[in-house]
């Protein structure tokens, strides 16, 4: 199951930085990148893997999912650098959703890597020390805290000195509590998802033995 989790993880992340380029609106005053939306459930299936499988595990799917990202911007780069054909009318807008700023670029990556990392550290932590109980915890805890990590990183870098620093900081805290919210409502998928891990590979192993 763990490659399935896997690919699901890094296709989720690939699509994210996909739809970046979109802001969306929800309600009067939160205002997000539409690749929020997916982002978030990053979160729950990296938590499902290091309740599963491991701190190992999940940070080989961290920089998994760090290759990935890598070597689709290369790719999509090389799509926009290649010259077009001569009845290709779309290049300009082509390259308007699919070329970010370098710094923007950065900032993702950046905040990506650091953040995934201190979700594995926080769950591991917290699971040694409750075992299996209290998964909503630690699944609620090393997401809230990493998602904090994420906002304020990519914000900060990819936006410090372009805006005002009252304007960065509700920035900050109006896409936190959206994500806030999320983590909270995914705790019964984190508990389905490591009920159906666990059954499957017990399933597995029997009929491979």
């Amino acid at each position: 199951m763990l490659q399935y989790l896997t690919g699901l993880f890094v296709g989720l992340l690939i699509l994210s930085n996909v739809i970046a380029v979109k802001l969306i609106a929800i309600g009067d005053w939160i205002v997000l990148p539409a690749a929020a939306i997916i982002y978030v459930c990053t979160y729950p299936l990296l938590d499902v893997i290091t309740e599963t499988y491991g701190k190992r595990a999940a940070r080989r799917t961290v920089f998994t999912g760090l290759i990935a990202q890598v070597l689709a911007l290369g790719f999509i780069w090389l799509a926009i650098t290649v010259p077009p054909a001569p009845f290709y009318e779309d290049q300009e807008a082509f390259e308007t959703i699919f070329s970010g700023s370098f710094r923007v670029t950065v900032a993702s990556l950046l905040a990506y890597i650091v953040s995934q990392n201190v979700d594995v550290a926080i769950f591991d932590r917290l699971k040694k020390k409750h075992g299996r109980k209290k998964l909503w915890v630690r699944n609620n805890a090393s997401t809230m805290a990493s998602q904090l990590i994420d906002t304020s990183l990519f914000i900060l870098i990819a936006f410090f000195g372009t805006m005002p620093l009252a304007a960065l900081g509700t920035l900050i805290l109006t896409q936190y509590v959206f994500k806030f919210v999320v983590a909270i409502v995914d705790t019964p998928i984190v508990y389905g998802l490591v009920h159906l891990v666990r059954r499957y590979d017990r399933t597995t192993l029997k009929e491979e033995l």
